[in-house]
């Protein structure tokens, strides 16, 4: 088993760990060693700050301590001068901006693996996406997010995404901006309508009714509220690489208080991150301390039914990202939720307990156990008994190679422990100099105005509230921004999203909505718990495999070139730069 070697004396293990964990250059302090169930503060268990762009894993099942160890990595990173980005899902990470309260039971833990533990507070930026919660907005506009992530948000299938690639590409040849959904839907629209029936022909690869598809998830999107984290101004990741006056880094933290409502869409937004931070940042090689950690929480929702090309490019992202600089880790429960192409990338981990009720868990811890180098440790044993705040770690040494596995109890947190009090973050929020760079919404002339100037009657795209008459100039005036500290509003019941979906149809098609009643998504899940569309009949999946072929066979040598732009095949703008 890959969990045992020869036989070491309590004393030759220690001694080991000691060793291993012993570096020249400066690291993050992770915690204590324990062998022989005894805690050992001499052998303390480091992680190399030049070796955190090599990626990492932090696992273990709910409740072990995985957040509290974000949390200390990310106090030692900013502490070191290094910008953090974490997404903050339950909301506890917003104690980072208050000072911990020394408790006489936290100072016999921290004394105990030998931690100088002080109360204090760290420099965060907290974002939400589109406003949708407390934080300074970030938005992407649909040309920079790409067809491959938006695919990937509205549930297509390969066929339906490379349809989509089709209309960027229509979009961009035709000097169309895409900057929001009422421009992509705008796009759509003329292509289905009788005017554009000529520039859907010369695609070769879209069909009307693959186009329809699209068009009606677009819409069950906006139904659903998602539009607004779509359009500009957009967020420039350069923004995550800053430094406070006394040279910490700052730890940027997005709030996702709806994450249920849209899985798909919080993840794959920040994997959008990641992969702008690629294209703009320069090649710097191996470097003392990394320019940014970027953790990547719920890791599993970012790959859960992917399509092979978003999966490629994860993976290529991911080994290619470490020269320019950045660091990734995937936070989720088991190391089974990251693809072995992805995982066998990342050199640095820290396991907390995994339970082990059920056959399936059992054989989770299995796989887990064989993932880790040879150790004199029983890992089984330890991974269900280990308690919560220790964790199994094994990270990359300064030569490149695997450090001993060690058993550690993990450092405390000098910041709180769980939320800030009521009104810290919003008074953050409200100070901070981003806040007049993306606080407003705007919207530029863009594919919507176009064709609703150039061709108002075939495309049969109604005026909104707001917008100018078609043949002017001037933009449509957006609503402002609800005040900072304004609660998310509830999710829309699907009675609604429904009726609001079928309402936006009929006026875009001009023609009776084809939508039924309630849709896919109020269907029981399966056994397994993931929800599937339902099977399509024959002749739909005949169709979209002639489609397909078509694809193949007309515009293989027609797209290429402009979907290589970027690994998600983004389409980039000039930004400014801040580093």
């Amino acid at each position: 088993m890959a969990s045992k070697e020869a036989k070491h004396t309590p004393a030759q293990h220690l001694e080991q760990i000691r060793a291993g964990y012993t570096f020249d250059e400066p690291s993050i302090q992770l915690g204590a060693a324990i062998v022989d169930s005894d805690v050992h503060a001499e052998a303390a268990v480091r992680l190399p700050l030049a070796m955190m762009n090599r990626h990492g894993l932090v696992s273990g099942a709910t409740g072990t301590g995985k957040t509290i160890t974000l949390q200390v990595i990310a106090e030692q990173l900013s502490a070191h001068g290094v910008p953090v980005f974490l997404a903050d899902i339950k909301g506890d990470l917003t104690g980072l901006s208050t000072p911990g309260t020394g408790a006489e039971k936290l100072l016999k833990r921290t004394q105990s693996v030998g931690q100088s533990w002080a109360a204090q507070s760290f420099p965060v930026e907290y974002f939400s996406l589109g406003g949708d919660g407390v934080g300074v907005p970030i938005r992407a506009t649909i040309s920079d997010f790409g067809p491959l992530l938006l695919a990937r948000v509205l549930d297509l299938n390969e066929t339906q995404e490379s349809s989509l690639q089709l209309v960027f590409h229509y979009a961009d040849k035709a000097d169309l901006e895409l900057f929001n959904l009422a421009d992509l839907r705008a796009v759509i629209s003329f292509l289905v309508s009788d005017d554009g029936k000529d520039a859907l022909e010369n695609l070769g690869g879209l069909s009307k009714a693959t186009a329809g598809v699209i068009l009606r998830e677009l819409i069950t999107l906006e139904a659903q509220g998602m539009d607004r984290f779509f359009g500009e101004p957009e967020f420039d990741t350069a923004d995550l690489l800053r430094s406070d006056a006394e040279g910490r880094g700052i730890i940027s933290c997005l709030e996702l208080p709806t994450l249920q409502q849209k899985p798909q869409l919080f993840s794959t937004f920040l994997m959008w991150l990641v992969a702008d931070l690629f294209a703009d940042l320069p090649e710097v090689g191996d470097i003392d301390k990394p320019k940014l950690v970027f953790f990547l929480d719920e890791a599993h929702l970012l790959f859960n039914g992917a399509s092979k090309a978003f999966l490629q490019s994860i993976q290529t992202t991911v080994r290619l990202i470490r020269s320019k600089g950045v660091g990734i880790f995937f936070v989720t429960q088991t190391p089974r939720d990251v693809p072995a192409e992805v995982l066998g990338q990342l050199a640095n981990r820290v396991q907390h307990a995994l339970r082990a009720f059920t056959p399936d868990d059992a054989k989770a811890l299995k796989s887990t156990v064989s993932t880790f180098p040879i150790s004199p440790y029983d890992l089984e044993e330890v991974l269900t008994s280990a308690g919560i705040g220790e964790a199994v770690v094994t990270v990359m040494n300064e030569k490149g190679a695997p450090t001993p596995v060690a058993w550690t109890r993990m450092f405390s947190p000098q910041s709180t422990m769980g939320p800030s009090p009521a009104g810290v973050v919003e008074s953050i929020v409200t100070a901070s100099p981003l806040l007049a760079d993306y606080g407003t919404p705007i919207d530029s002339h863009s594919a919507f105005e176009k064709l609703s100037a150039s061709e108002p009657a075939s495309t049969n795209i109604p005026a909104e509230p707001g917008t100018t008459e078609p043949g002017t100039a001037e933009p449509r005036t957006t609503a402002a921004p609800p005040p900072v500290g304004t609660p998310p509003r509830g999710r829309p019941s699907q009675a609604e999203i429904d009726a609001e979906a079928r309402r936006i149809e009929e006026d875009i098609l001009g023609r009776p909505s084809s939508r039924p009643p309630t849709t896919r998504r109020e269907q029981p899940a399966p056994e397994n718990g993931r929800a599937h569309p339902p099977a399509a009949p024959a002749g739909q999946k005949q169709q979209e495999k002639n489609e397909m072929m078509d694809f193949a066979l007309k515009t293989a040598g027609t797209i290429g070139v402009e979907l290589v732009r970027g690994l998600f095949a983004t389409q980039r703008r000039r930004r400014r730069r801040r580093w």
